[in-house]
């Protein structure tokens, strides 16, 4: 996703620095990022230091690795904020990253394993979930390592297929959701597996005609979140993404706001870096 984001810029042209202006700007005292309430997160913060990576701007890396330290290798963290521990130290120059206790995280990301297969991020879980395991291959890939029994994540992966042709997070649920679909669509090919043939084309159908992709079928507008993750998936599916570019520029650009950050939605009247980050992971997509 990085990757793709960092070509961002391109299509910004101009806009490049009040987005890199508007991430900056929710830096923290303790040298972190702000979440939605103003208060520093490790979660916005992983956000936070993504878009400014795509956007070739020089992460405040004392103060990242001052505000880390707090979290030692994460043992007091639950697997989603572990993965944001090792997405954020991952980032910084190799020689400037504080000390990290890599196999400490990586047993405790362990823990989060399911009888499955899989991984989830609720501790004991009996079924692992789409999120679990994206979170976990991610620790895994940020702290150069690799994952053990990889099937068992394609396994589990497989077992969350809904009948409608996408994936659901859990085995709970009846019909997939865009953002978890695109997940799987992004682990399978990860993990060397081929997704389902139909995908691409569950993926494709969520796309809404004033641009943008829906989570749901009958989900009342697109969001940025389905938006950026669908054209992300989609693309890793070799699919043509011309038809869809200029209606999702122009949703993209209706979400951007002067002040440099991107709404999640047309409703959205909260801006942060995570929303941001996917609106530079988007237009990485539609720049091409």
């Amino acid at each position: 996703m990085l990757q793709v984001a960092r070509l961002s810029p391109k299509a910004l042209g101009d806009a490049a620095p009040l987005v890199a202006g508007y991430v900056h700007s929710l830096a923290t005292d303790d040298g972190g990022f702000a979440n939605r309430g103003s208060n520093s997160d490790l979660y916005y913060t992983s956000f936070a230091t993504s878009a400014l990576v795509a956007l070739q701007e020089p992460l405040p890396v004392e103060g990242l690795c001052r505000y880390l330290q707090q979290f030692g290798a994460g043992e007091q963290l639950d697997l989603v904020h572990r993965s944001c521990l090792a997405r954020v130290w991952s980032l910084l120059p190799r020689t400037s990253r504080p000390p990290l206790d890599i196999d400490g995280v990586l047993a405790d990301v362990e823990q989060m394993r399911t009888p499955d297969g899989g991984y989830s991020a609720i501790s004991k879980a009996k079924r692992g979930t789409l999120y679990g395991c994206f979170l976990a291959l991610g620790v895994y890939q940020d702290l150069e390592t690799l994952v053990p029994n990889p099937e068992g994540i394609i396994d589990c992966i497989d077992s969350l297929k809904t009948p409608d042709g996408g994936y659901a997070n859990s085995d709970d649920l009846p019909v997939g959701l865009t953002p978890t679909s695109s997940a799987a669509a992004a682990l399978l090919r990860q993990l060397g597996s081929p997704a389902d043939s139909r995908l691409a084309e569950w993926l494709a159908s969520r796309f809404h005609p004033q641009g943008g992709f829906l989570a749901t079928p009958d989900a009342p507008m697109p969001d940025l979140l389905s938006t950026a993750t669908a054209l992300h998936a989609l693309s890793s599916l070799h699919v043509n993404l011309a038809a869809f570019r200029e209606p999702c520029l122009d949703f993209v650009d209706t979400l951007w706001t002067a002040r440099g950050g991107f709404y999640g939605t047309w409703e959205d009247d909260h801006l942060d870096c995570e929303y941001t980050f996917y609106g530079l992971l988007a237009l990485g997509h539609l720049s091409v």
